[in-house]
């Protein structure tokens, strides 16, 4: 594997083994994103991952074409991925919900849109739900929102679509959809040396879905959506720490190495300039079986975000 390594997709098309993500707590300045994003791009990372829930489009957007004009990078050297926000889960909106983001990163296309959260939506107690005082569709089940997907795909808005946050029930719900077009090419969901996702990363790779991780490297404090409140700190781990020690690599580059090795696309995020040079340089070194054998047996099947929603 190299920075530039690549993993295929089953519609055809092609996502870096290696991306870049751009959440972060309300806590910290929208300006961020633009600078980490823009930094990214500048040491080597084509594969942007964001989402319209992360409310920082606008500012990654601005930072990719700060590279483009430049001349660091060409829009089709880079792999945008977008994500569907719940308050568009009815299929007349999927397209709106996506051209708001297009317009937000000021590109005509993605190469990969997810539904963010499989989350279907139903009246409780005469109430219809609402997040941040949009009101929310009632009882409407996502193998119908991806459908809408396809749509959008078949118009040339995005290159490849897929899911994120699913189970293996779920993403059964899609697979056996009658009619079905295009199977989703990947499944983003939480991943580390603390949840292993064996058993869905199994039926993920019978079914030539590619598993992307986010949380690798254990997850910020986010007490807005309760993330990571009362969790150990990955990165602290033992183990963990005598692996990277004895190899002379950082804590974080082992997890990530860890989770490549796996056959597993990760997703690294940091705002601070070392950390994110650093975590990229994890192609010039592998882990011996011992040490993959000992990180493995780290799994609690421990979530940083539980989603109780």
């Amino acid at each position: 594997m190299s920075v530039s390594s690549h993993t295929s997709l089953n519609d055809g098309n092609r996502i870096p083994v290696i991306g870049f993500g751009t959440y972060a707590p309300e806590t910290y300045p929208k300006s961020k994103a633009e600078e980490a994003t823009e930094l990214a791009i500048k040491v080597g990372y084509r594969h942007i991952d964001g989402a319209y829930m992360y409310s920082n489009e606008a500012e990654v957007g601005r930072a990719i074409h700060k590279k483009i004009s430049d001349g660091t990078i060409r829009r089709e050297d880079l792999f945008l991925t977008g994500k569907l926000w719940c308050t568009f889960h009815r299929p007349n909106l999927v397209q709106k919900g996506l051209q708001r983001s297009l317009e937000a990163l000021n590109m005509k296309y993605l190469d990969l849109f997810l539904i963010h959260v499989p989350v279907e939506f139903q009246v409780i107690s005469g109430k219809q739900i609402s997040w941040d005082g949009a009101l929310l569709n009632s009882s409407l089940p996502f193998r119908n929102i991806f459908q809408a997907m396809e749509q959008c795909k078949d118009a040339g808005l995005v290159k490849s679509i897929g899911v994120s946050n699913f189970n293996r029930r779920q993403l059964e719900l899609i697979l056996k959809k009658r009619g079905l077009k295009y199977k989703p090419v990947c499944n983003q969901v939480e991943c580390h040396v603390y949840l292993n996702q064996e058993k869905l990363l199994k039926f993920c790779n019978e079914n030539d879905i590619v598993l992307v991780a986010y949380s690798v490297l254990g997850s910020s404090r986010d007490v807005t959506f309760g993330v990571a409140v009362g969790c150990p700190v990955l990165l602290e781990d033992p183990v963990l720490n005598g692996i990277a020690q004895r190899i002379g690599r950082t804590p974080a580059q082992v997890a990530l190495r860890y989770l490549l090795q796996r056959g597993i696309v990760v997703l690294a995020k940091s705002y601070t300039e070392h950390r994110i040079k650093e975590n990229l340089q994890v192609f010039d070194f592998q882990l011996g079986e011992e040490d993959m054998k000992s990180l493995y047996a780290l799994n609690k099947n421990m979530r940083y975000g539980k989603m109780p929603m």
